[in-house]
C-alpha cells in the first residue's frame, strides 16, 4: 500500500501554489517524493511557499505567471521543463472569482473570471499534455473545481454566477478530457472543495457565518490544513490509476445535503 502512494521520482507543476489549498496539496505530493514546480502570480508569495516546503525536506521550484496570459502560460511550460525535465502530473488550481447581481454582473469581471478558470486552464493543459503527457503516454491532471460547480449559491449567499458557471464547466472538461486522453495513459479528475478557510472564501465566511455553514454541513466542520491530501494523493498516484473523469466532493457532505 506504500508503494501505491509513493511518488518518489515524480514531477508536479501546481498552478495557484504559494498558498492555502494549492500549498496544502504541495505538502502532500512532496511528502511522499515528488519534485514541485509552484507557480502563481506574486513571486513574494511563492518565495515564502519555496522556503515553507524546504524546512519540511521538500524540493522545489516556482516560477511566476499569470495564468490568464497565453504567452505566461507558454512561458510556465518552459519553465517547468527547465526546472522538472518533465511533468508528470499537473493540478490546475490557480482560480479567481467576483461577486455581484447576475442581473448587473460586469462583462469585465465575467471575462475575468473564465480567461483564468477555464480558458487559460485549457491552454496549460493543452501545453503541458503535448509537451510531457503525450509524448511518453503517461499523466495524471488534477483540476481543482468547487462545490459551487455543483450547485446554486444558498439564498443570501454570495453571488457569484461566473465563478459558479466556470467551475460547472470545468466539470464536464474533466469529464471531456478524461474520455479524449484516456488512451494516452493520462487520467483527468477532478476535486470539488467545500468551505476551506482561505483569502478566497473569506468574504463568503463572513457573510455567511462559519457557524451557519458548519451546522448546514453533516460533519459539522469546515475543511482544515489536512483534508485536501488523501485526495490528491489519490489521483496523483499509482493508486488511482484506474480513475478517471472523477468529481470528488471534499465538503463534509455539504453537497450531499
Amino acid at each position: 500500500m506504500t508503494d501505491l502512494f509513493d511518488l518518489t521520482g515524480k514531477t508536479a507543476l501546481i498552478t495557484g501554489g504559494s498558498r492555502g489549498l494549492g500549498l496544502q496539496m504541495a505538502h502532500a505530493l512532496g511528502s511522499q517524493g515528488a519534485r514541485l514546480l509552484l507557480s502563481s502570480r506574486k513571486a513574494e508569495d511563492l518565495m515564502q511557499a519555496q522556503a515553507e516546503l524546504q524546512a519540511h525536506g521538500i524540493k522545489a521550484d516556482w516560477h511566476a505567471a499569470n495564468g490568464a496570459k497565453e504567452d505566461e502560460i507558454k512561458g510556465l511550460a518552459q519553465a517547468a521543463q527547465d526546472a522538472l525535465g518533465q511533468v508528470d502530473i499537473l493540478i490546475n488550481n490557480a482560480g479567481a472569482t467576483w461577486g455581484a447581481p447576475a442581473e448587473d454582473y460586469p462583462t469585465e469581471a465575467w471575462d475575468k473570471v473564465f480567461d483564468l478558470n477555464m480558458r487559460g486552464l485549457f491552454l496549460l493543459t493543452q501545453e503541458i499534455g503535448r509537451r510531457f503527457m503525450i509524448p511518453r503516454a503517461y499523466g495524471r491532471i488534477i483540476n481543482i473545481a468547487s462545490i459551487a460547480g455543483l450547485r446554486g449559491n444558498p439564498p443570501g449567499g454570495m453571488k457569484t454566477i461566473a465563478y459558479n458557471s466556470s467551475k460547472g464547466a470545468l466539470v464536464n472538461f474533466t469529464r471531456a478530457l478524461a474520455c479524449e486522453w484516456g488512451g494516452y495513459g493520462i487520467t483527468v479528475n477532478a476535486l470539488a472543495p467545500g468551505f476551506f478557510p482561505s483569502k478566497m472564501s473569506a468574504g463568503l465566511l463572513a457573510k455567511l457565518g462559519a457557524e451557519n455553514i458548519i451546522n448546514a454541513t453533516p460533519l459539522r466542520r469546515l475543511g482544515d490544513d489536512e483534508d485536501l491530501k488523501g485526495a490528491v494523493l489519490l489521483f496523483a498516484s499509482d493508486a488511482g490509476k484506474h480513475i478517471s473523469g472523477q468529481v470528488l466532493a471534499v465538503d463534509g457532505g455539504f453537497s450531499a445535503a
